[in-house]
């Protein structure tokens, strides 16, 4: 199979996409939107991308292409997959930390070292791909740039690591999901769905719905308010563990409680162990 990722290789997306399909091809899209394109094309048969960071919360750009448009054929979440990560500071042979006036990286991956970043008073400068910024700072040549990125991504470009587990906390891990295009289905051993859903206006509606879905069983570690089609207007991304199968996502969702105007399954899949 042909494995789509956003980024370059050695970033945090390359090892996400090598631990679950370690013997197909991989293919880096520059960007979220031309990976999701990239599925659509048919160009790529599944998608690896991060969907959320133990530290910086929610990959936004990937959950708010999850639900797709009227205009693009439906995917589905088919798997989940944790990633610990663990930054480095990288820079040219020669280069000290002290000596950093800039670091580059993706903006999640600053977010996640904000403080040791600040402390060293260097220049944040977003890059779109953690393994992107080691290749740019490699073509730079300036001592003084540095790059925070996985650290097996320094080697390749000829950079050396200045500093290990460079991030704010220690537990720092991201989540990635496996898309695959076509509308969600429910294995045996499924026992995580995501859901997305939007609530009726009226008073109580969403604290009525969450209580509904606890009493049928199921455990939601996850809910997140995104802006609708409508102005002023919010659906409800939810992840939820239930019990395994087509009869254990039923009882939780089927019927639909009432306070919800809507709901759509985005994906089933067997819930990942933290590593």
């Amino acid at each position: 199979m042909r494995i789509g990722y956003q980024g370059e290789p050695y970033s945090y997306s390359f090892r996400a996409a090598n631990e679950l399909f370690p013997d197909d091809e991989h293919i880096g899209e520059q960007s979220f939107v031309a990976a999701f394109a990239a599925l659509e094309a048919g160009d790529v048969d599944r998608l690896v991308l991060p969907v959320e960071n133990s530290t910086t919360g929610s990959v936004l750009p990937v959950l708010d292409r999850l639900p797709g448009n009227a205009e693009h054929g439906p995917i589905s979440i088919i798997a989940e997959h944790l990633v610990e990560v663990r930054h480095a500071l990288l820079g040219l042979p020669g280069a000290t930390v002290d000596g950093l006036t800039s670091v580059m990286s993706h903006g999640q991956a600053l977010a996640q070292a904000e403080e040791r970043l600040l402390e060293l008073g260097v220049v944040e400068i977003p890059t779109h791909d953690t393994a992107g910024a080691v290749r740019e700072v490699s073509q730079r040549g300036d001592l003084a740039s540095g790059a925070l990125a996985p650290p097996e991504s320094a080697a390749p470009h000829g950079l050396v690591i200045l500093e290990e587990d460079v991030m704010d906390r220690d537990h720092n891990t991201t989540r990635f999901v496996v898309l695959a295009p076509g509308e969600a289905q429910v294995d045996d051993d499924d026992d995580k769905s995501t859901i997305l859903f939007v609530t009726e206006h009226r008073p109580g509606a969403l604290a009525l719905a969450l209580t509904e879905l606890g009493l049928r069983g199921a455990n939601l570690t996850r809910i997140e308010s995104r802006p609708a089609s409508e102005a002023w207007s919010y659906r409800f991304f939810v992840d939820l563990v239930h019990p395994p199968g087509p009869a254990g996502l039923a009882a939780v969702i089927d019927p639909q409680p009432a306070t919800l105007a809507a709901l759509r399954v985005l994906g089933s899949y067997k819930a990942a162990e933290l590593p």
